[in-house]
């Protein structure tokens, strides 16, 4: 266990490291919010980065890098084939996860790509513990569907479960009978399943995945973005896993997957992605795409100093008293809301805080996609950055019909190494706030919808003038205050 304590008298996380380099924030008035806001389509993807206070729509690429990092970045190699820093970091994975083969992508989703163009055809059936956005989409669009056998629990908001992540062995078994196993290329794991608020698998239950994946052939693949987080409530929820280092817990759940890839973005905490596997047969058939999707199989459309930093940044994700920070800034988070009566997700996951937008503004009709709503409304009162993570990240299905998310959830992500307690406090303020003036916040309706990964740049407009009155209400209580 981490030697890391929590303060004693209010149970306050402690950060683990000092901060040498500042970047200064910019805190719009509310009338400047709501313009803002307005202006991006009610989309916090579209807001612009210097309208933003704190920016918690994701962890994705916007971590702290280490010192360490910083000076590996000076070494690379920039040799276009053969570079060195490509060696170094592959080394590094052949350490860490025990695998052969290594085939660099720019990021997560390139990796994605890669996978379903080689094993997904028409007809296919992926089971997973929970889809991914970018995800399914590869999967859809190479002609399969995505099939998801979560445990009962995974969607009880408020819960004590400490693996919410787990697959359903027995609705695992029965798919596959379904749909037969030639139908099956691969059955996908998510560690830190996203969109239900980065809620982790356990060992115990990715060995029972593997052991139905090898009675029937199957390949079994892990999305090992989140994985630090998993690694770290594996550590400290599973029992059989608390005297094993995170090292020990890392190679055990390696040497049980076919294919592991992961976005670097997230696991590394710098920018880059890639595949790794020690089958030289699934390899071969995934090589190919690299150059052609890509890059040089020695770079794979990464700079080759994001590649020496994510060789670091590997290294230091065993290090248990890096990975606990951002679970136990959540935990904090999670807390504080909740003795204000704020809906939240628990226990408390990886990645960020994940506040229930369907219990939040219960008076919001999924078909007014809430969470959407909700994002907007936080960021008009307090310049917080926050993602959707409900039915406005879904698709609507072949007829055109909206598919309600099971979920409908604002994910306000903790970089790792960004935020102070500070300012996770305001965040936790302002969310009082709203919750005390939920009332005010209605819907959304899109102006601009596109057919895929709408979420990311579609634009919508609020059903009311609600947004104002919003904006209203807040100078009303705080005046000249931001």
């Amino acid at each position: 266990m981490s030697n890391v304590k929590f303060f004693q008298e209010d149970n306050l996380p402690l950060e683990m490291h000092k901060v040498r380099i500042v970047q200064k924030l910019n805190l719009l008035p509310v009338e400047e919010r709501l313009k803002a806001i307005q202006e991006a389509g009610s989309n916090t993807f579209l807001l612009r980065n210097r309208d933003v206070f704190l920016d918690m729509l994701t962890d994705s690429g916007v971590n702290a890098m280490s010192d360490r990092q910083m000076a590996a970045m000076m070494i690379a190699d920039d040799s276009y084939a053969g570079s060195e820093t490509f060696y170094r970091l592959e080394a590094k994975i052949q350490e860490i996860f025990g695998t052969k083969f290594f085939l660099p992508a720019h990021q997560g989703r390139a990796c994605e790509n890669i996978i379903s163009q080689v094993f997904v055809k028409p007809g296919s059936v992926v089971p997973m513990n929970y889809h991914f956005t970018t995800t399914k989409s590869h999967i859809t669009l190479n002609g399969g569907r995505v099939e998801e056998i979560y445990i009962d629990e995974a969607l009880e908001v408020t819960s004590d479960h400490p693996f919410k992540g787990n697959v359903d062995i027995d609705k695992l078994v029965a798919l596959i009978k379904d749909v037969g196993v030639e139908n099956v290329p691969f059955v996908r794991m998510e560690a830190g399943t996203n969109l239900i608020g980065g809620q982790p698998f356990s060992l115990e239950n990715l060995r029972e995945v593997r052991k139905v994946c090898d009675e029937y052939g199957i390949m079994l693949v892990l999305d090992a973005s989140l994985l630090q987080d998993n690694l770290y409530f594996i550590k400290t929820r599973e029992e059989s896993c608390r005297d094993k280092s995170i090292r020990e817990i890392t190679r055990e759940i390696a040497d049980l997957c076919d294919i592991i890839y992961f976005s670097a973005r997230k696991l590394g905490c710098a920018r880059g992605g890639g595949i790794c596997t020690d089958n030289a047969e699934l390899a071969d058939k995934m090589r190919e795409f690299v150059p052609l999707y890509e890059g040089f199989l020695t770079y794979g459309g990464m700079s080759v100093r994001e590649m020496e930093a994510i060789a670091v940044g590997l290294e230091e994700t065993m290090d248990l008293e890096v990975i606990d920070q951002g679970p136990k800034f959540i935990a904090h988070m999670v807390r504080e809301l909740e003795k204000r009566g704020i809906p939240v997700v628990t226990p408390p996951g990886g990645l960020g805080c994940h506040v229930d937008a369907k219990q939040f503004v219960d008076h919001v009709p999924q078909e007014q996609y809430p969470a959407g709503a909700l994002a907007a409304a936080i960021y008009i009162a307090g310049g917080i950055r926050g993602m959707e993570r409900g039915t406005l990240s879904e698709q609507r299905d072949e007829h055109g019909n909206e598919t309600l998310s099971n979920m409908e959830l604002v994910r306000l992500a903790l970089p790792r190494r960004v935020f102070t307690l500070s300012q996770v406090q305001y965040t936790v303020d302002r969310l009082a706030w709203l919750y005390e003036n939920r009332r005010l916040i209605e819907g959304l309706t899109f102006v601009e919808e596109p057919k895929v990964l709408r979420f990311f740049f579609g634009r919508l407009k609020p059903v009311s003038d609600w947004q104002l009155k919003l904006a209203e209400k807040f100078r009303q209580n705080f005046g000249d205050s931001l």
